[in-house]
């Protein structure tokens, strides 16, 4: 079964991807710490306290999420993700971008030219309550998302 979604584009690209789902806020730089700092390219998610997405991989997947929270170095931390090439293939958001996530995502999508890191925000509750880990994520330029 197949159903579309529409959202917001924040970063433009479009994207095929497996799902990873987190239900609360992602901690950016919790999640991250071990893909900048130890050089884990997969990016596996080392923030303890979000169980949904906890020791999973995050690099190249279609990151699934309500908001970002934690630390303000959020957005630089994104940025980073995507110059060391251990970003998600998208981040999908079921309600409005935050601005530090937001400026994480322009950021790279203006400064680093080999990189791809599409973001759609506003895809509301239904979104995150209907997509699964491992569902296949394709992401349009206009903002369409459709899961499979």
């Amino acid at each position: 079964m197949m159903k579309t979604f529409k959202g917001r584009v924040v970063a433009p690209g479009s994207v095929s991807a497996e799902a990873v789902v987190s239900h609360g806020g992602l901690n950016t730089l919790a999640s991250f710490q071990k893909a900048l700092q130890f050089g884990d390219k997969k990016a596996t998610c080392g923030d303890q306290n979000n169980p949904d997405l906890y020791g999973k991989q995050m690099a190249g997947k279609a990151l699934c999420l309500p908001q970002t929270i934690g630390s303000t170095t959020g957005g630089l931390v994104l940025y980073c993700a995507c110059s060391m090439k251990r970003q998600p293939a998208c981040m999908l958001f079921s309600q409005p971008i935050d601005s530090l996530a937001a400026a994480g995502a322009v950021l790279a999508d203006v400064w680093l030219d080999d990189v791809s890191m599409p973001v759609v925000d506003c895809l509301g509750e239904e979104f995150l309550a209907y997509v699964k880990d491992g569902m296949k994520i394709t992401v349009g330029e206009d903002g369409t998302v459709t899961v499979e």
